[in-house]
């Protein structure tokens, strides 16, 4: 093959959209060199096809771990085409350079994640000549278009056509992408080997932890003015988590935005009937359910009218124009559904710096997560744990009736969101008060219940969750004093015998679930 031949080296695990890719190639006078699978598919596309056996001498060999470790395929990647020397040696030894080179790598990830995959399918999933060609061609990017992504070769396709060669911009942008693309795979294979033990045996959290997460925007500050900020989406975001929302309109949004919004759409979508969450500074301020969303809406809002001025709004269900002319009542930061109908949207349009997430539901939920110490990191499976009526201990004299045990675990679910200590008091599928992130838990009971007070609420007959023990009974005695009828929690304190004992004095059901729900 002659050093004057455009040349195009393709070898692909992910085959998608290679015949059409190489196909292009030709049609901007390339010839096209390939490797074992992929050369017998463009071969049988009609595409002529030159196998990387004819360029090395050398057969595949060793089950195909030999292919292109060659300096026949490297020195065409790695040559520099301002440099006489390296232009000489290539025709000395002639070598043809390699100018576009389509790579991706063995599916390592998707093998390990397979049921039944041992070690040995793993080591055999471990590209060694893919990442080195990368390596390679991202190296010499002023000269070599690297491609690692089937979404690119359009974009590549185009500007061959346009201009007969690949601009600078895009071949470091490409570039970029092949070394992060590398660096991700071996993160992967790291991750993978060092979480597992001498015996065989699968550790949960890996001896060496390796992440990648892509930038989504820089933002004008973090959580306070003088703080630099910027959000990154993981590299995989599963469905129905924060990081895959589009904006519908409004401003940019912020680092506490982002941070409210979470919180806040974490909450809503643990629900499936018709539900609001309002948040604000990362705490909800006011959750209900409803027949409709706008029926939610107003019974959340009426938790704490406050605290909700300026909030973060969710909801489960698509919003409509009824909800949205509502909202718009209120000064609102963010609000987020799964989508929102023509009537909403015109309605929302009046005020335009409120962003407009839609953001359809889905299962998901991040694997770990992950708390930045002074020279450390915290990793924990995120609290996603459900209990429902079975799993709950009556421990008290007197049981909840059914409606209250509804309510009893509507408040459980919802405390699960507040920061430590928690206390939730609720009714009839809506908070009533709520206290949050106080030192002493009995400070939380008597915080929600003044906010109950000042928002004009009774809490007569209403159903209390805690979000961890209490270790006194003041606690317990603070939340009957203010018209609580029952309470939820944990249980498991050394005083636990005493609180019971307050229960039954004061004439109150309690529940303990043998779990806990502390949030930092």
């Amino acid at each position: 093959m002659s050093q004057s031949t455009r040349t195009a080296l393709i070898s692909l695990s992910d085959k998608s959209g290679a015949v059409e890719f190489a196909r292009g190639l030709v049609q901007s006078g390339f010839r096209i060199l390939s490797t074992g699978g992929t050369a017998k598919l463009l071969a049988e596309a009609g595409i002529a096809v030159t196998e990387v056996a004819e360029v090395t001498g050398f057969p595949e060999m060793l089950d195909g771990r030999v292919k292109t470790l060659h300096p026949n395929i490297h020195g065409g990647l790695l040559a520099r085409r301002d440099d006489p020397a390296h232009m000489a040696t290539l025709a000395q030894h002639a070598i043809a350079p390699i100018e576009i080179l389509a790579v991706n790598l063995y599916p390592f990830q998707a093998t390990v994640t397979k049921p039944g995959c041992t070690l040995s399918d793993a080591i055999e999933n471990i590209d060694i000549g893919g990442p080195a060609m990368l390596r390679s061609a991202a190296k010499n990017h002023a000269a070599v278009t690297v491609v690692v992504d089937p979404q690119d070769y359009g974009r590549v396709l185009d500007e061959l056509n346009a201009s007969g060669a690949v601009g600078a911009a895009t071949r470091f942008e490409l570039a970029t992408k092949a070394f992060a693309h590398t660096a991700a795979y071996d993160g992967a294979i790291s991750a993978y080997l060092s979480s597992i033990e001498a015996d065989g045996s699968h550790r949960m959290f890996p001896r060496i932890l390796t992440r990648q997460w892509q930038l989504v925007q820089d933002m004008r500050y973090g959580e306070n003015p003088h703080q630099d900020a910027a959000f990154y989406r993981d590299a995989a975001v599963g469905a129905g988590l924060l990081a895959s929302y589009r904006q519908l309109q409004g401003k940019e949004l912020s680092y506490n935005n982002i941070m409210d919004a979470d919180a806040a759409w974490e909450c809503v979508r643990s629900f499936t009937a018709p539900t609001c969450v309002i948040v604000k500074h990362a705490n909800p301020c006011g959750i209900a359910t409803g027949a409709t969303v706008l029926d939610a809406y107003r019974r959340a809002y009426a938790t704490d009218p406050t605290s909700a001025f300026g909030g973060i709004i969710a909801f489960n269900h698509p919003v409509d124009g009824a909800t949205a002319r509502a909202i718009c009542e209120r000064f609102t930061e963010v609000v987020i559904a799964p989508a929102f109908d023509a009537f909403a949207l015109d309605a929302l349009r009046a005020k335009t710096n409120v962003r407009v997430l839609e953001l359809p539901q889905g299962d998901a939920h991040n694997d770990l997560e992950f708390k930045r110490v002074g020279g450390g990191l915290l990793a924990q499976t995120p609290d996603i744990a459900t209990i429902g009526g079975a799993d709950c201990k009556v421990v008290t004299r007197k049981a909840p009736s059914a409606d209250e045990m509804d309510d009893l675990l509507f408040a459980w679910k919802v405390v699960r969101y507040v920061k430590s200590n928690a206390i939730v008091y609720a009714k009839g599928g809506a908070t009533l008060g709520i206290g949050a992130g106080q030192m002493s838990r009995v400070d939380s009971t008597r915080i929600a219940a003044l906010k109950a007070k000042d928002a004009g609420l009774s809490l007569a007959g209403s159903c209390v969750a805690s979000d961890a023990f209490f270790p006194f009974r003041d606690g317990l005695d603070a939340l009957v004093d203010a018209g609580a009828t029952c309470v939820i929690q944990p249980g498991g304190s050394v005083r636990d015998a005493e609180v019971i004992a307050a229960a039954d004095e004061r004439g109150i059901a309690m529940v303990f679930t043998g779990m806990r729900h502390f949030r930092h």
